[in-house]
């Protein structure tokens, strides 16, 4: 039976840009209660107002205070969720030996507790209720086949597809479906940002990147509206976006073989040196 978006409180997080805001027009569009959070205060009021959420909460998930306070407001104004949306996250890129302990540590908390947290704080008013209900995360095809110069965020983006199984497994005997994302390549700003890369990762490298990304991604409303069908079909994995499916299916293939397109890849964007002769 599927799942009835008509209605249904939606709350995603990372809400204010990228697949998050084009997920809150997506539901928005079908009917949803929105509810909106993102650690953007002013392009959550904004974006929270032009779509007429129901309720928007600034939050950073990498606080435990932030994400207690969002659970205990959600309760207050909306009685709680149907569909949870884990979008919220950042990109990082650097090489392994150039990227700092701190930064994984960042890019963890982030990316896989912030996860946790935000699971964990709404998780059980979703049981006790009875209702039908989706939990999403958004992971990335990186968690299945990434590429060079992203190892901390491709292990975060490795970590949220093992929790993910780890979850729909122990939900499979209740009314809760979890749905895991791995969209291929998006053009959002999780590239752009100077603070998610490393002090070695040099300008000609980034306009490099963001002319692949413009020339191969996708908009994130594509991402948006699978993550919708998803939603209504309990389905287990979307792969969304160009060369997700593709990859995720070659490294569960021949893990030789996506690994040198990977490597190719890579040198084309100039993440490696090419090869010596």
């Amino acid at each position: 039976m599927a799942f009835q978006i008509d209605g249904a409180r939606v709350l995603i997080t990372g809400a204010a840009s990228g697949i998050g805001l084009a997920c809150a027009e997506a539901f928005a569009a079908r009917g949803a209660t929105l509810i909106l959070s993102d650690i953007d205060p002013e392009a959550l009021r904004r974006e929270g107002a032009r779509l007429n959420a129901r309720t928007t909460i600034a939050c950073n998930i990498s606080s435990a205070e932030d994400v207690a306070q969002l659970a205990q407001e959600v309760q207050r104004t909306t009685g709680g969720v149907d569909v949870l949306i884990n979008n919220a996250g950042i990109g990082y890129l650097g090489a392994f030996e150039d990227t700092s302990i701190a930064e994984w540590q960042r890019v963890i908390d982030i990316n896989v507790i912030g996860m946790v947290r935000v699971i964990q704080a709404f998780l059980p008013a979703m049981r006790a209720s009875g209702r039908a209900g989706s939990i999403v995360n958004v992971a990335s095809t990186a968690g299945f086949a990434p590429t060079a110069s992203m190892a901390a965020y491709a292990a975060s983006k490795h970590a949220v597809v093992g929790l993910s199984e780890v979850l729909a497994m122990e939900l499979h005997d209740t009314p809760i479906r979890v749905t895991m994302v791995a969209p291929g390549i998006v053009n959002t700003n999780i590239v752009k940002a100077s603070r998610n890369l490393s002090p070695g990762i040099r300008p000609a490298q980034i306009e490099r990147l963001q002319t692949y990304y413009d020339k191969k991604g996708c908009a994130p409303d594509v991402i948006a509206r699978d993550i919708v069908r998803g939603v209504e079909r309990g389905v287990p994995l979307v792969r969304s976006g160009p060369y997700a499916r593709l990859l995720c299916t070659m490294m569960r293939l021949s893990r030789r073989i996506a690994r040198r397109v990977a490597i190719n890849s890579s040198r084309d964007i100039g993440f490696l040196a090419a090869a010596k002769s």
